[in-house]
């Protein structure tokens, strides 16, 4: 009888394990698709990572920006954070000096502070960005490509 019971146990075990092998998985090396937002200048990626739900209070996006590409001014209604993971950008928050990024750098963005990022003239930047996804981003003003060019100038060549 100790030997049925162990029996049953043993399968009831491996039944429940069984059932929980599936598993989430999204590839940080896809490129993702070409933004569909207007609130940018040049040519930007995005791939959603990670999408924020009952279990997740936040979302992961891969933002890849090519070389003298930008997104306009904006802000969040939530902190955000940039993990800079290859590349060299701009970053400014209003009323701060400009900041030129670069790999390895992470940035955290109080939330409803309007900033602005972007790739650099020359370079290429690819980052994460983790942020709650609840309230829409709240695009607040153009940045033109005369103020991208000055930010540039500013802080110089890579």
């Amino acid at each position: 009888m100790k030997k049925i019971v162990l029996v049953l146990a043993l399968i009831i075990s491996l039944s429940a394990i069984a059932q929980d092998d599936h598993y989430n998985i999204v590839s940080y090396t896809d490129e993702g698709t070409k933004a569909p937002n207007t609130h940018y200048i040049g040519e930007a990626w995005l791939s959603r990572l990670l999408q924020e739900d009952n279990e997740l209070p936040y979302n992961v996006v891969k933002a890849t920006f090519k070389a003298n590409s930008t997104l306009d001014w904006h802000k969040h209604s939530t902190p955000q954070v940039l993990i800079v993971v290859d590349g060299i950008g701009y970053y400014q928050e209003k009323g701060k000096a400009p900041y030129k990024m670069k790999s390895g750098d992470i940035i955290k963005c109080a939330k409803d502070t309007e900033h602005w990022h972007a790739s650099s003239k020359e370079s290429d930047v690819t980052y994460l960005a983790l942020y709650s996804g609840q309230i829409p981003t709240e695009w607040t003003e153009v940045v033109t490509q005369e103020y991208y060019d000055s930010v540039a100038v500013k802080l110089g060549k890579e």
